[in-house]
């Protein structure tokens, strides 16, 4: 309410002002203000206001603003001859914001040629209508020069506020856009991540199922052995482990709805994919405070890849590497097709890995990561990327021969029909 009544005050001042900036491009008393175009933009930017209500706000406050500012410079006394004056103007605005909302303009913004021509008729109409009001004082007769100014006038002055409105509606859509794409960006970050940890538990059930079935398989041994303490142990153990299958189930059900609803594209370019992982992963070297340049160069045809599937373990190798750098290097990711298959190298020149530990890396549990208080990382983050490349086919592994100015490369292979089926 607050809004509306603000945007009513702001019409009722606006208008009134940017109808005393005015010229005389033509010969006689005809004047070009910018009262129309400011009234005519309000209506179009503003959904909120309702057309006829804004045309009478208009039309008083010109009405008035120009009868005090007659009074001022010419007699107090002769107030009635002011009024007589200028209230035709009243009926314009009115007649403007009527045609306006008659026609319904303000739903036809994807039509911009046709809000102009339609202005351009609201606009002479409305002029038509004030010259009539005026006409009746002074009985001056309306002739076609008169009509074809106006029409000049409406045509320059529609055509002009609708290149100004557009301009503004390009750049708000243009905002919009990046706040989408921005949004988009980080949900495929998120699901992407929530992919991994769904393939883990995709793993987490098959376990439990496995484990059920032998604890069952050993109560019926100890159950005919007449171990009955043992056996109802071991059936005990096998019912706990099928309330936690059907526990990750649920889990498992809600991450795909979830994935669903966000309606992302299942599918995209590598380019892309690449696209979103540099951006994320260099606002995660700002945040670390540090100063790291990460390219990536894609050579081959590629088909649209599974998103999620690949930038999940991409994404781990690149913050990997980002963390592994101490204060300022360069990360690369290189991707090319050999036949069936897609070859996708990350490399750094961060430390590098010791020998020793590339047997160890893939390892759950092993890590070289420890924060300032000594505790060490849970390490879990190679062996999900090992687990979730081998579950499409794939494999990875640490190269030993290092390319002039990297220290670690990361090389993954995988089969481009499992990146280019259903998840």
């Amino acid at each position: 309410m607050k809004e509306k009544l603000f945007l009513y005050i702001a019409i009722m001042i606006a208008v009134p002002i940017g109808g005393e900036l005015k010229f005389y491009p033509f010969e006689g008393d005809m004047r070009v203000s910018l009262g129309t175009p400011i009234f005519f933009f309000i209506l179009l930017w503003s959904k909120k206001l309702h057309p006829l209500l804004a045309g009478m706000a208009a039309g008083l406050a010109v009405v008035l603003f120009r009868v005090a500012l007659f009074s001022f410079s010419e007699n107090i006394y002769i107030l009635k001859e002011a009024f007589l004056l200028h209230f035709p103007v009243f009926f314009y605005y009115l007649t403007f914001a009527l045609l306006f909302y008659l026609f319904k303009i303000h739903t036809l913004y994807s039509k911009p040629f046709l809000v102009g021509l339609l202005g351009v008729i609201v606009e002479i109409t409305a002029s038509m209508i004030e010259i009539f009001f005026r006409s009746l004082l002074s009985h001056s007769p309306i002739n076609l020069s008169t009509f074809l100014t106006i029409g000049i006038i409406a045509f320059i002055r529609s055509f002009f506020v609708l290149g100004f409105f557009n301009i503004l509606v390009i750049r708000e859509a243009r905002l919009s856009e990046g706040q989408q794409k921005k949004r988009n960006e980080q949900m495929l970050m998120l699901i992407s991540n929530l992919y991994v940890e769904m393939i883990q538990l995709k793993k987490t059930m098959k376990n439990a199922e496995y484990l059920t079935s032998q604890c069952y398989s050993l109560y019926k041994e100890l159950k005919e052995e007449q171990q009955e303490k043992q056996a109802n142990s071991a059936l005990k153990i096998a019912g706990e482990l099928h309330e936690i299958k059907k526990d990750n189930q649920r889990i498992y059900a809600g991450l795909i709805k979830l994935m669903v609803k966000e309606n992302l594209s299942d599918f995209l370019d590598i380019e892309e994919i690449l696209q979103v992982i540099i951006k994320a992963n260099g606002n995660y070297a700002d945040t670390l405070g540090k100063s790291i340049e990460i390219t990536s160069f894609v050579t081959g045809e590629h088909p649209p890849y599974h998103t999620f599937m690949l930038m999940s373990v991409i994404n781990n190798l690149v913050a990997n590497a980002v963390e592994a750098v101490h204060h300022s290097g360069i990360i690369q990711l290189d991707v090319n097709r050999n036949q069936d298959m897609v070859i996708i190298q990350v490399k750094d020149n961060g430390p590098g890995i010791s020998i020793r530990n590339r047997q160890l890396v893939f390892e759950p549990g092993f890590t070289t990561k420890f924060n300032h208080e000594g505790a060490a990382s849970n390490g879990i983050g190679l062996s999900y990327v090992k687990n979730a490349i081998e579950n499409i086919d794939g494999r990875i592994k640490i190269e030993h021969e290092n390319c002039i100015g990297f220290n670690t490369i990361f090389s993954i292979e995988v089969p481009i029909r499992s990146l280019t089926q259903g998840g």
